[in-house]
Order: structure tokens, then sequence, then C-alpha cells
């Protein structure tokens, strides 16, 4: 009987390890297909814009009327130049300012937004985690439905109240959409449901008016939620490209984002160096923030021990 079991537990343990190994060679396959694109464009940033024309030529190519041509020939993805140029970067940082302006544009748009949407969203968050009501439930699945909507859907709503109130082509038009975007309010407010009552109710014995457990209780319990949350509103906004399109018809306003599909022929060799660029800031967030975004999404909330 006791040979029998043990001869159970080893072939479970086989399979155990089996599993194990398939999980961490499909994690490290899709790890590997991920991060293949980033590796690719700071590798192909450093290549010579003949050298990049070699290899991708034919991807960009056009008529003498400027339409774009089908070509079957395999492109040449090569990870490492065959000599390492600093020349694009030289050329957009000192030589072309028009891309730098557009990075700024970028920062314009979306510090301000990540900063009052978060500022709209935990005054927001806190009347709906604190009171209860059949008027604050109606407000509060309006805001679902609206998160639940497609961007795409809401574009054309946008332009016409931008339209009217007169703010149309100016970046008020891309600012205020996204400081009342319901998405930060939505998931602060579950957040926000998730602290204990007992902590609340605490505090209002000790005598903590409705600001002081505000300001003092739940913004230090929601820490992590808020950086979480202002980390995908940073991405969400830092990538926008349709807002841009339809609510600013001066290019000039356009963030780099947009700038980043236009770039012509001519300029093949400075999209990579441009790319790796405007990855500069998200990569830099998502490295200094990953300790908080992972706590964000999984703090249940209440005290930790």
């Amino acid at each position: 009987m006791n040979k029998y079991t043990a001869r159970i537990r080893r072939k479970k343990k086989r399979i155990d390890n089996l599993k194990t190994f398939l999980v961490t060679a499909a994690a490290l396959f899709f790890a590997i297909l991920f991060i293949m694109p980033i590796f690719l464009t700071i590798t192909n940033s450093f290549m010579s814009a003949s050298e990049i024309s070699a290899n991708y030529g034919s991807v960009f190519a056009t008529t003498k009327q400027g339409g774009k041509v089908f070509i079957s020939k395999t492109v040449n993805l090569k990870f490492i130049p065959d000599i390492v140029s600093f020349y694009q970067y030289y050329t957009v940082l000192f030589k072309s300012p028009e891309y730098l302006f557009k990075f700024w544009n970028s920062i314009i748009y979306t510090v301000p937004i990540v900063v009052l949407q978060l500022a709209v969203a935990t005054l927001a968050s806190y009347g709906f985690a604190r009171y209860d009501g059949k008027f604050k439930r109606v407000i509060f699945f309006s805001y679902i439905i609206m998160m639940l909507m497609p961007y795409q859907v809401t574009l054309v709503p946008n332009f016409l109240v931008s339209k009217a109130i007169g703010i149309y082509g100016t970046r008020w038009s891309i600012w205020l959409p996204g400081i009342f975007s319901p998405f930060a309010v939505y998931l602060l407010t579950k957040f926000m449901k998730r602290i204990p009552t007992e902590v609340i109710e605490a505090a209002q014995i000790d005598g903590a008016d409705e600001w002081y457990i505000f300001s003092r209780v739940n913004m230090p319990l929601c820490k992590g939620g808020i950086a979480a949350i202002s980390i995908l509103v940073f991405f969400d906004y830092w990538n926008m490209v349709e807002q841009p399109l339809i609510l600013l018809p001066d290019s000039d306003l356009h963030p780099l984002s947009v700038f980043l599909s236009k770039i012509n022929t001519g300029e093949i060799s400075l999209a990579f160096a441009v790319a790796v660029i405007y990855l500069v800031p998200p990569m830099l967030i998502f490295l200094y923030g990953e300790d908080y975004l992972v706590e964000g999404i999984s703090y249940q909330g209440g005290i930790k021990g």
C-alpha cells in the first residue's frame, strides 16, 4: 500500500512538473512575442537611413502619384545594426523641432487630464461610496453605461458639443471630455467601497468631519488605487489618436501619437527614433509604478497588517 501511494505521488509530481514547464514555456513564448516589436524598434533606431531603406523600403513603397503599392517582397527583420548610428536622434532632437513640439503637445494634453480627472474622480467616488440612495444609483449606472461605450461612439456628441460651446479646434476640446471621463470614477468608487465601514465609524467617533475622513482616512487607504488609475489613464490618453483627428483640425496642435502615423517615406529612418523617444515616458512610469499598479489592482481595501 505504501509503495502504491508513493508511486501515485511520484506520478502526480511528474504531471505537476510537466504542467509547470508547459505554462512557463507558453508564458515565455508570449513574453518574447510581445517584447520583440519594442526591442526591434529600439535596435532599429540606431541603424543608418540607407540600412533602414534596404530592410524596410518595400513596406513603404509608393507610386509617383503618392499612392500605396502592395509589394509581396519579404521584409528583412534585422535586430542588430551593421553600423550603430546616432544621426536619427540628432536629427529629431536638434534639427527637426517639429517632433519635439508634438512630443510636448502629448504632455500638455495628458498631464492635465490625468491630474484633473483624478481630482474629479476622488470627490465623486467618495460621494458614491459613502452615500446611498435611488438618485445615486441612477447616476452611477449612467457612469457604467458611458464607460462601456467605445470612445468612437461619443466622438460625434463631443464634436457637436465642442462646436456649440465654442471650444472646437482648441485644447479644451480634448481636455474637457478627458477630465470628466467616467473610467476613473467607476474604478475608484469600487475601490473605496472595499474600505471597512469600521474605519469610517472610528473616525466619526473621534469627531472627524467629512473633509477629514475624505482627506486623512480615505485618500491614504486609496493610495494604491489612485496610483494604478493614474497610470492607466496616462497610458490611455498618451496613445490617443481619434480625439485629436476629429476635434483638432489644426495639425500644429496634434500630439506625437497622431504625428507618428503621418511620417512620410523620406523620413522612415526617423520613425524608429521618434517611436523610441515616444516610448520613454510610458516605460519610465510603468517601471516606477509597477508595484503601485499591482497593489492597486489586487488590494481589497482596508488596513494592511
